[in-house]
């Protein structure tokens, strides 16, 4: 008998040789799926280089551009106007539209927006009614009398590049409702309130006296380049 520490131990004849197992030969990767790889490795390389103007010379995907497809202008009707504008009002509102939810919170439904608008106001006097029953004039021609009527207001005109929204809060469910809304964030309902503030607005201004002021002394001036020597313009 072998002493102790003599003892060695055979080698198994089912072990493997790690050896062997360590050097020999590798399964190569499939050509079918390193090609899809590399190319889409390629492709975000390509894309990226793109995005962050790594080639000028090349076309960047990312870059958007605008592209007018409008039908051609169609003109419907034509007005002969007769008035005489005498005084223009330049005006601005905020308007605050909120829209709240009786028994939710407003991150879950409600909208608020503040819309700042722009818009003018013309006051006008209307020539185009004028008969012959309107002037007096001498046998001389040298005085003439006018009667016209009071001036009065055209509608507001909202000055789209000047008015903007200025905040616009909405909650969970109006955002998916507006995703699906041909007018996200109400933006003709704040324009139309804005156009009646402002509508409103031009009744309490002055606009109608300097715009017949305005007229009178536009009709007086003409009438004297005529040759009349006396005028005298009512405002009826």
């Amino acid at each position: 008998m072998a002493p102790f520490g003599r003892l060695r131990s055979r080698p198994r004849a089912d072990r493997p040789d790690t050896d062997t197992d360590r050097t020999g030969p590798r399964r190569a990767f499939p050509w079918y799926l390193s090609l899809p790889v590399t190319l889409a490795v390629l492709f975000a390389l390509f894309l990226a280089g793109a995005k962050l103007d790594l080639f000028p010379s090349l076309p960047n995907p990312f870059e958007k551009r605008s592209v007018d497809r409008s039908q051609p202008v169609l003109l419907q009707s034509i007005q002969q106007m007769k008035r005489f504008t005498g005084a223009q009002g330049n005006f601005q509102v905020i308007v605050d539209l909120d829209h709240e939810a009786a028994f939710l919170p407003s991150q879950l439904l409600g909208n608020r927006t503040l819309y700042v608008a722009a818009g003018t106001v013309d006051a006008y006097v209307e020539l185009g009614g004028l008969g012959p029953q309107s002037v007096t004039v001498s046998e001389d021609r040298r005085t003439v009398a006018l009667t016209v009527p009071h001036a009065q207001l055209a509608p507001p005109s909202i000055d789209l590049k000047r008015s903007y929204v200025y905040l616009q809060q909405r909650g969970f469910f109006d955002r998916i409702g507006d995703f699906f809304s041909s007018n996200p964030g109400n933006q003709q309902q704040v324009e139309e309130l804005a156009t009646k503030k402002i509508q409103q607005a031009a009744t309490e201004t002055e606009l109608i006296r300097q715009a017949d002021d305005s007229t009178r002394t536009m009709l007086t001036g003409l009438l004297h380049s005529t040759g009349f020597t006396t005028v005298t313009v009512t405002i009826a």
